[in-house]
């Protein structure tokens, strides 16, 4: 597929334009089974990809996010993206006007996982034991769940990382994650 790449941009790195390609970059999260999802890259650019210092070198997006390729648009959008709050960014990106799957698949390369949390801090997993806080009035029940009530076996709630399910006087319900400490 790496020759592929290089035929496509002429033995350059789709990004800097000025180094020789020498290996294939799949822009994640996409897989790397088409070329249609991969940037020919040149070992300096690759060396810098994960960088968040390199302001200056990366002024070379300047033009690749010029590019027809939908995977060097994403690619060059993300790295922008690190650089955002430059001037020279910034200026990129309010005259660019991509595709806006293009614009999500940058993106979605910069996204962080939400991740259930405790009162205090400490992650929370499926399973875990919690012991609530504070008093809670469950509602649709006609009981309230006092502080210090232990919640074994609980399970994240996969869409909202504010919430956990688990049961109390054998009903199962949702608690808020600031309402528990996990019990270690």
């Amino acid at each position: 597929m790496l020759e592929k790449l290089k035929e496509r941009s002429d033995g350059l790195c789709e990004l800097c334009s000025k180094n020789e390609a020498t290996m294939g970059y799949t822009v994640s999260p996409k897989k790397d089974d088409v070329i249609e999802n991969q940037v020919a890259l040149c070992d300096e650019c690759a060396a810098n990809i994960e960088a968040t210092d390199q302001s200056f070198y990366w002024r070379v997006i300047e033009g690749s996010i010029w590019n027809p390729e939908p995977s060097v648009q994403a690619l060059s959008y993300r790295i922008l993206q690190n650089y955002k709050d430059e001037d020279w960014a910034s200026g990129v990106l309010s005259m660019v006007d991509l595709d806006e799957d293009v614009i999500q698949w940058g993106l979605s390369g910069l996204e962080i996982a939400a991740v259930h949390k405790d009162a205090f801090g400490n992650v929370l997993e499926n399973g875990d034991t919690v012991v609530l806080t504070q008093a809670l009035d469950v509602k649709g029940t006609n009981f309230s769940a006092p502080k210090g009530t232990v919640v074994k076996k609980i399970r994240l709630v996969h869409d909202n990382h504010e919430q956990i399910e688990g049961k109390i006087n054998e009903q199962m319900i949702v608690i808020l994650t600031k309402y528990v400490k996990k019990n270690n």
